[in-house]
């Protein structure tokens, strides 16, 4: 322990989206785990943003070198955060603890992807006030023969203790399972991913499905299409379009998944990478699908003229026919936007639909694939 009675925790963070999240609790820590801990004791927090994960997803290499930066430093207690999903023994890590170290290796992913901020704030501070128990009572009052879920626990996932080896530098672990601890699993990759940066990552791809919308509103055949269509004939051009998009985007950026091996817990892991694969590149086309329906009404209500409308399609020009067009026209624009992510580069694609880290971690895999 420090000097004074202060306890120093230094959140070591992966690039992104762990530092981002560090950044945020850390002005809110010390005064949360002084008011929990209780017996007077102080925390300094410091934010450290570093690429610990780089090369390995293998939580005991990771607490090894969670334990050498620590011993570099002045640090008490040092809690690791990544958005990579880890596994260990064919289960789904949340968490490593190390009492004996004062270490903590957290996987943000089965904190889900909803409230991950507030999520996060209690896991932190479950992990180190247990830590900082430890610093008292010593090593020998190491939870490892006597688990003690943190309340944060019971509202996240199915959360229980999992099977260490001898040799690991940790003493406890919490893993997730069933089908809830995979949906947020599942959903903490999504949000890693953050789909919403698909739009204007792929600006050719854009570019092309507003050129084909502006166009495809002023042909007059497009608009008798729309007219004589039916509500389920257009949701299934929607589907389709949507889906076209989709799959172009994960065939031609190389975004599918195959493992190297070809055991049954490498077949798992690649189900998890592939699924969140399809949920990221699906919400960013359906936001994008979203923006090109607005982005056409507008058009529409500013080129269109109701006369020659309704003289070629023999409809007048209501706000029904403004909605069935620009639904229309969006689904036809989706299909360009597919033809023209053809233009985008693979990497484009790739960082488009990927968190940093997760791209470092699939050109490892293609790499090590290679070898």
């Amino acid at each position: 322990m420090s000097s004074q009675d202060v306890t120093v925790v230094a959140l070591l963070a992966d690039p992104d989206a762990p530092t981002e999240i560090a950044q945020r609790m850390a002005p809110i820590l010390p005064a949360r785990l002084a008011d929990k801990s209780g017996q007077g004791r102080r925390f300094d927090v410091e934010v450290v943003s570093e690429p610990f994960t780089t090369g390995t997803e293998d939580p005991p290499t990771l607490m090894r070198r969670i334990m050498d930066r620590g011993r570099a430093e002045t640090w008490d207690i040092v809690v690791a955060l990544t958005d990579l999903p880890l596994h260990s023994h064919g289960r789904r890590l949340l968490v490593d603890l190390s009492h004996e170290h004062g270490l903590a290796l957290l996987s943000l992913p089965p904190l889900g992807g909803l409230r991950l901020q507030a999520r996060a704030l209690r896991a932190v501070e479950e992990a180190v006030l247990s830590l900082a128990a430890s610093l008292t009572t010593g090593a020998e009052g190491s939870p490892r023969s006597q688990p003690r879920l943190g309340p944060f626990v019971s509202r996240l996932a199915p959360v229980h203790p999992g099977e260490v080896g001898e040799e690991e530098t940790a003493d406890f672990r919490y893993v997730v399972s069933g089908p809830r601890g995979y949906l947020r699993v599942l959903l903490g990759m999504v949000r890693a991913n953050r789909p919403w940066r698909l739009v204007p990552g792929l600006s050719k791809a854009l570019a092309t499905a507003l050129a084909a919308g502006a166009i495809a509103t002023l042909d007059s055949t497009i608009w008798s299409l729309s007219e004589a269509l039916s509500a389920q004939r257009l949701v299934i051009i929607m589907v389709g379009s949507v889906g076209l998009m989709i799959g172009w985007l994960i065939v031609d950026g190389e975004l599918w998944h195959r493992p190297a091996k070809v055991s049954k817990e490498a077949r798992q892991r690649a189900r998890l990478y592939n699924a969140s694969t399809v949920m990221t590149v699906g919400l960013g086309v359906l936001v994008c699908y979203a923006g090109l329906i607005v982005i056409n009404s507008v058009w529409a209500l500013f080129i269109l003229n109701d006369r020659v409308f309704a003289s070629m399609t023999r409809t007048p020009l209501r706000a029904t026919e403004y909605w069935t067009l620009s639904w229309f026209v969006a689904s036809v624009a989706t299909v360009g936007g597919a033809l023209g992510s053809g233009l985008e580069s693979d990497e484009a694609i790739r960082a488009a639909a990927y968190s940093r880290r997760e791209q470092e971690r699939r050109r490892m895999l293609q790499a090590d694939a290679g070898d």
